[in-house]
């Protein structure tokens, strides 16, 4: 992650903001910055995924997952994320980016992440993650209960499956 600036906003201001159930929505209202660009002049593809770090660290955060995270030692990564750009975000626009929790396993969190301007999706994501702690991964239904968060995961949709699953063979 390479926009501590941002990352310290976003950490600060969660603080502030109402608190979230773990499968609530976190919306992050940002705006395009010069070093967000490319030779395109438009948001970088790369700077789309460390923006999307902020979304998580934001759920996190209002869901009460990061304080059960740090007492636990536990550490959020990545497992995969599969992402469709489909406009660009030009220097100076503002845009919001939404995180949501959508389904788990007996390994892994799917989140999906969408960047909107207006009522247009800018570009969305399915990202595959866990928490590994001193002992190994952590599984989501132990998460969960640490934050009173006791429900049968939801049915993931067929292309969430196979968007996130292309690669599990390797």
């Amino acid at each position: 992650m390479n926009l501590y600036f941002r990352l310290l906003l976003t950490i600060v201001h969660s603080f502030f903001r109402k608190k979230l159930h773990p499968l609530a929505e976190s919306v992050l209202h940002l705006r395009a910055l010069p070093s967000d660009l490319d030779l395109n002049v438009h948001v970088n593809n790369g700077r789309f995924l460390s923006l999307m770090d902020l979304g998580r660290v934001d759920l996190m955060l209002r869901t009460g997952l990061s304080s059960v995270a740090l007492k636990h030692r536990w550490a959020p990564l990545v497992g995969g994320v599969n992402i469709r750009y489909r406009y660009s975000i030009k220097p100076f626009q503002r845009f919001r980016l939404r995180t949501q929790a959508i389904g788990w396993d007996d390994k892994w969190f799917y989140i999906e992440q969408r960047f909107e301007r207006g009522n247009r999706t800018l570009a969305v994501a399915l990202v595959k993650a866990m928490f590994r702690g001193p002992r190994g991964n952590v599984q989501p239904e132990t998460v969960l209960k640490l934050v009173h968060v006791n429900i049968d995961p939801p049915e993931l949709p067929e292309k969430v499956r196979l968007a996130l699953s292309l690669y599990d063979h390797l």
